[in-house]
């Protein structure tokens, strides 16, 4: 098989992305980590995001040189682990702002969530290059990956966390896609998620005030409706060009996540309308090269799998923005490459080094 080098465009605005966040979140994160240490650092979590954000660098070049075709004998154990991670984390986990998330490991928190979404791509895209032509059937293309997506769903909705979850089933449901599902099969799933999705948010009175104060956030300001509001403040304050690099106002407790969920917000303050036209476009030409190596790739486990790895890193990233500017209502979910989160950031990281190493045998 030729080899090619790496796609270095794709390199390229990945690194931009992970050193834009950086900065932002050493300016996002001040007053927090002057709280966390009593005054002691005020770049703890600037710091702390570094030492990840170097761990997942080395994990991408890594990724980049290990064949891509390998991670096929490796997703079976991969899927299974990430199982046992998710059991353990209801069971083990500190409780932090009402959910059950992140295992301490001492020197950080795991976040298994982030390493489900890895390891059930990597399971999927195998599994649909195995069947083949089943995937146009209803039990073997459809219910079957199903069963194991929503089991891995149920126990992240355990945690709870729907903002992943719902990630997790959009990236689902474009790999059988492109793996060639029927239309009234994906029809069929998407009623059953957008239907899934509303009773969720029924069943439980935060995510129902959430989505009361998303059609209206005035009616309750310093409620449910403070973070959208602030938010708002925070994009709306930095107009064109920014109030300038640090000069944010909303990131002094009164934008809670400002350097996690909320990043985008802190961002447009400080950089303005050019810094998230900066930010969007450059997801989209990570999009535009992930795909691209989708389409060019020579096997069908590639084209999956690329197609699987670019889809949740987009797809989170419009989750993330549409939240923060209010265009859908609230759910946490970190911004892809640029929010705080060691286990977040290194899973991107490492996902763009499996697409770097499907580019090297691209056509």
């Amino acid at each position: 098989m030729k080899r090619n080098p790496p796609d270095l465009f794709l390199l390229l605005v990945t690194l931009t992305l992970l050193t834009l966040g950086l900065i932002i979140v050493f300016s996002a994160s001040a007053p927090e980590s002057l709280r966390i240490t009593k005054g002691a650092n005020v770049f703890h979590y600037g710091l702390r995001q570094l030492f990840f954000a170097a761990i997942g660098v080395v994990f991408m070049f890594i990724a980049a040189k290990f064949p891509y075709n390998n991670w096929r004998r490796l997703s079976p154990l991969i899927l299974l682990t990430s199982v046992a991670f998710l059991i353990i984390v209801l069971f083990v986990s500190e409780d932090i702002k009402g959910s059950h998330r992140w295992i301490n490991l001492g020197f950080f928190n795991f976040q298994p969530s982030e390493y489900a979404k890895l390891a059930i791509i990597l399971i999927l895209a195998h599994y649909i290059t195995e069947i083949k032509k089943g995937i146009t059937t209803l039990m073997v293309g459809v219910i079957i990956p199903f069963i194991f997506v929503g089991f891995i769903c149920l126990l992240i909705l355990l945690e709870p966390d729907l903002g992943t979850a719902m990630v997790i089933f959009a990236t689902f449901m474009i790999l059988i896609f492109a793996g060639g599902a029927r239309l009234s099969h994906l029809a069929f799933l998407t009623l059953f998620g957008v239907t899934a999705a509303m009773v969720l948010v029924i069943i439980e009175p935060y995510r129902f005030k959430r989505l009361i104060a998303f059609l209206d956030p005035w009616k309750d300001p310093r409620g449910d409706g403070w973070q959208i509001i602030q938010s708002l403040y925070a994009l709306g304050s930095g107009g064109p060009l920014g109030m300038g690099l640090g000069m944010s106002r909303q990131k002094f407790n009164y934008l809670p996540e400002a350097h996690t969920d909320y990043i985008f917000s802190i961002l447009g303050e400080e950089l303005g309308l050019l810094g998230t036209v900066t930010v969007i476009m450059l997801f989209f030409l990570l999009a535009w090269r992930g795909y691209k190596i989708a389409i060019s790739a020579k096997d069908t486990y590639g084209k999956l799998l690329a197609t699987g790895l670019t889809s949740y890193l987009i797809f989170q990233a419009l989750l993330n923005i549409g939240v923060v500017t209010s265009s859908i209502p609230v759910t946490g979910i970190t911004l892809p490459f640029l929010s705080y989160g060691g286990s977040s950031l290194m899973v991107s990281l490492l996902s763009v080094g499996i697409l770097l190493n499907i580019s090297k045998s691209c056509e």
